[in-house]
């Protein structure tokens, strides 16, 4: 790339652009409002990360899912997304850049599996997918995986970096994975606002498209979403779009036919003869599940703190046990799961390119703000 092709728009007449070994250096250069950094050599070091360049401009949609508080169910979220997406017949990319406690392995039913080396970088983890019904080809469903997990020997070591080696570790993510052509490339981070986010966002701020975006996922109580808040200014101090909220965990529901009963004074179990009893006397019952609020919503919940910060609300996935034993056995949930299918459906319809809608044209498209 030549220095000509790099001039900022604000550059003084005559800047010999800041991949230029004489960039705040020249006369020119004098008095121009980019002078310092071009004779840091910032200016230099962001133009020629051209691998980065390279692999984002094959990518059609980037979605970072973030969440300031850890244990809300990130990974969780990120995985079947994954699952969801790629079912629907897109190729994704799935990026695990929690280095510290990499659980997306686990997740997809992937543990175990070794990076290889070819010629083009690093070959992602391929998983297998299944359509999701009849109307979507196989071969059009694929799913990639890199995460730290499968680079090292013991899933029970522990990964005690400093910054900079996880920040060089994020890089070679992005540089040096074989990624190929993707219709999105989901990013899933650790919890806060330090290294990893700083490392992703400044990599990739100046490839993102209008439509690509921070999921933000939360649960209703405030223990989490005071820390959700520093995620949402994060985005708005980084000038990250946010493609919306989700509020995970927010209600526990349990089939009543796979309910366990104790005497509530001797704890003993209760469970053939009650289940017995209802299915005698009330054997409706068993056709409808219990639903309660484990972590009952503060001020509002998490949709009304997306409305405060003016991002959208993407809905809500209830504490199932079907999502923990999807997680477990690294298995996708199925279509007939409601509440994740309309966040799926809400994310296809801001992306820049959706697979499930070939007819619908652009000024049918709705895009975030």
């Amino acid at each position: 790339m030549s220095s000509a092709d790099t001039v900022p728009d604000n550059a003084n007449s005559g800047c010999v652009g800041p991949t230029s070994e004489q960039a705040g250096k020249a006369d020119a250069c004098a008095g121009c409002p980019n002078q310092s950094i071009c004779a840091s050599g910032e200016a230099k070091k962001i133009d020629e990360n051209i691998d980065v360049k390279n692999t984002m401009s094959k990518v059609e949609n980037t979605i970072l899912v973030l969440s300031g508080k850890g244990g809300v169910g990130k990974s969780t979220f990120s995985a079947q997304l994954a699952f969801g997406l790629a079912k629907k017949g897109n190729k994704v990319g799935l990026l695990d850049v929690d280095i510290c406690g990499p659980s997306i392995p686990l997740m997809l039913g992937i543990r175990g599996q070794e990076v290889h080396q070819s010629a083009s970088g690093w070959s992602p983890v391929y998983v297998d997918v299944e359509p999701e019904d009849e109307t979507v080809e196989e071969d059009d469903c694929e799913l990639a995986v890199m995460s730290i997990g499968f680079l090292i020997p013991d899933p029970d070591s522990a990964i005690i970096w400093r910054g900079p080696k996880k920040n060089g570790l994020i890089e070679q993510f992005f540089t040096t994975v074989d990624w190929g052509d993707l219709d999105y490339l989901i990013v899933d981070t650790p919890p806060g606002t330090s290294d990893e986010h700083i490392s992703v966002v400044q990599l990739l701020k100046r490839y993102l498209k209008p439509t690509d975006g921070a999921v933000v996922v939360t649960t209703p109580q405030e223990v989490s979403m005071m820390d959700v808040r520093k995620e949402l200014n994060f985005c708005k101090q980084t000038n990250l779009n946010v493609l919306g909220v989700v509020e995970n965990m927010s209600t526990m529901t349990i089939p009543i036919n796979s309910l366990a009963f104790v005497h509530n004074e001797t704890g003993a179990d209760a469970t053939q003869e009650l289940q017995q009893l209802i299915a005698d006397k009330c054997p409706e019952l068993l056709s409808h599940s219990i639903a309660m609020n484990i972590f009952p919503p503060a001020g509002g919940g998490p949709k009304a703190m997306a409305e405060k910060f003016d991002v959208p609300f993407l809905g809500k996935l209830p504490m199932d046990p079907s999502i923990q034993k999807a997680a477990e056995a690294g298995s996708s949930l199925s279509k007939s799961f409601k509440p994740l299918q309309d966040i799926l459906n809400k994310l296809i319809r801001t992306s820049s390119k959706s697979k499930s809608s070939t007819q619908q044209d652009e000024a049918g498209i709705i895009y975030a703000n």
